[in-house]
């Protein structure tokens, strides 16, 4: 009897443990093949995405944190360093000082309280950071002569002009951030500008005598974050040879009524690589991003000129502006340019080529898509003549733009396709793609391109 009970207490834990060793397996076969379908899973939403040449996108694209100034050392809030909270004193010298002096201590973020700071050009060290609080406004001075010469890069030249209102030369890690505001103070320098083009019309803008709001050249790992940059008296934020650069939502803003506010690009980037405009707000009287890089009958021989690569402008609003993307007017060599996710609240026009007869020109692989709003000028491409100089040069150089796609764009604008027919150009592997666009001029010229591929492309309806 006891060994009986003893075989049934047996026979129950092997039937136990049986039963525990098949329901662990079974589950653990279940489990496998959940933690086998997570990277399946992420295999199918894949952000993986290629530059309009077939190159990888860096997932340094796809990073949108902004600035953490706590993670930046020291903060030097102005007005406990000898700055007086008074918006009708220049105080550049007092501001520079505690820039200066952080940089000497290891660095730190310089801190713009809220109130009205008056000043001229600002030099930022290694190290050292902007950031301007909510209500902060750092405002420049419309003296022209509180703005010091310096060594610079204007409209593709290495010259001797005006420095900007913040300056960043060499630095690594330069950031501005906050919710304050960077403001130019503008007004006095445009209506004097256009004061002289009615005295010289043929003046450059350079002849005006005025300093850009933000020039920051030969950085990288840039980032403006948050801010709001207005009322610039000439180009509102220029970029020079910098590489990962990324302008993170920004408000951008110069107006175009009462008085023009003439040549105040919301962007310029001159010979830049790997850049990020994401989230920003342009409206200005000029271009709003405009590729620069050099002019001139041999600008590609020059080592102060060069290419703009790997660029991203993404998820970003329009005001009026007189381009939303433009290559040139001084521009060598523009490659793997990409706008897309965009709304044009109206602007002149979309895609810009400028093509200047006296500079050697190649734009290649852009990619415009996913664009909505209006235009006046869907697509732009005319020779650009002004201030034309050959400098001696017998021949004309000839000019290409290449591998150029507009895909699934819903917009409204006058003309759809204004593209000059020319000698000192040459187009080709255009592709229309997805295209939904009413317009008041339809007539277009397909020939004019060499390589023109069409996918469901319509034209008030009318497929092209």
């Amino acid at each position: 009897m006891k060994r009986r009970r003893l075989l049934i207490i047996v026979s129950i834990i092997v039937v136990f443990f049986g039963v525990g060793y098949l329901y662990g397996t079974y589950l653990g076969h279940f489990s496998r093949h959940k933690k086998e379908a997570v990277p399946a899973k992420r295999n199918f939403c894949d952000t993986t995405e290629y530059f309009p040449d077939g190159s990888l996108i860096d997932p340094w694209f796809h990073d949108y944190t902004v600035t953490d100034i706590s993670q930046l050392g020291k903060a030097y809030d102005i007005c406990r360093y000898g700055v007086r909270r008074d918006s009708t004193i220049l105080q550049t010298a007092a501001i520079q000082a505690v820039i200066d002096s952080a940089a000497k201590n290891g660095g730190g973020v310089i801190v713009i309280p809220k109130g009205v700071f008056l000043s001229s050009s600002l030099f930022f060290r290694q190290g050292t950071h902007l950031y301007l609080e909510e209500g902060a406004r750092l405002k420049g001075s419309d003296d022209i002569s509180d703005f010091p010469l310096c060594k610079t890069r204007m409209e593709g030249q290495t010259v001797k002009y005006f420095c900007g209102l913040v300056n960043a030369e060499g630095l690594d890690g330069f950031t501005i951030s906050g919710k304050g505001t960077l403001d130019g103070n503008g007004h006095r320098y445009w209506r004097s500008f256009w004061l002289r083009r009615q005295y010289n019309p043929q003046c450059t803008n350079m002849e005006e005598l005025r300093p850009k709001l933000l020039f920051i050249s030969n950085c990288k790992n840039v980032q403006i974050s948050g801010i709001r940059l207005i009322n610039s008296p000439f180009w509102t934020q220029h970029f020079y040879k910098c590489d990962h650069v990324k302008l993170l939502g920004l408000y951008i803003f110069s107006p175009v009524k009462p008085v023009k506010a003439p040549s105040t690009d919301a962007v310029d980037l001159d010979v830049c690589s790997n850049v990020l405009i994401k989230d920003c707000y342009m409206e200005v009287n000029d271009d709003a991003v405009a590729l620069k890089g050099g002019k001139g009958p041999w600008a590609d021989t020059d080592p102060d000129n060069g290419a703009n690569e790997r660029i991203i402008v993404e998820d970003c609003t329009y005001g009026f502006c007189h381009g939303a993307l433009t290559c040139g007017s001084e521009s060598i060599h523009n490659r793997n340019i990409i706008i897309r996710r965009c709304h044009l609240g109206h602007t002149n026009r979309l895609l810009w080529l400028k093509m200047r007869p006296d500079t050697p020109q190649l734009y290649e692989y852009i990619t415009v898509e996913n664009i909505t709003g209006s235009t006046d000028h869907f697509l732009y491409i005319q020779p650009w003549t002004q201030f034309f100089d050959l400098k001696g040069r017998e021949d004309i150089p000839i000019s290409y733009a290449d591998h150029i796609r507009m895909s699934n764009c819903r917009m409204t604008c006058k003309t759809f396709f204004n593209v000059g027919a020319s000698d000192q150009y040459e187009l080709s592997n255009f592709t229309f793609d997805g295209l939904d666009v009413q317009a008041e001029k339809t007539s277009w010229h397909p020939e004019y391109i060499d390589g023109l591929t069409l996918f469901n492309a319509t034209v008030n309806g009318e497929n092209l």
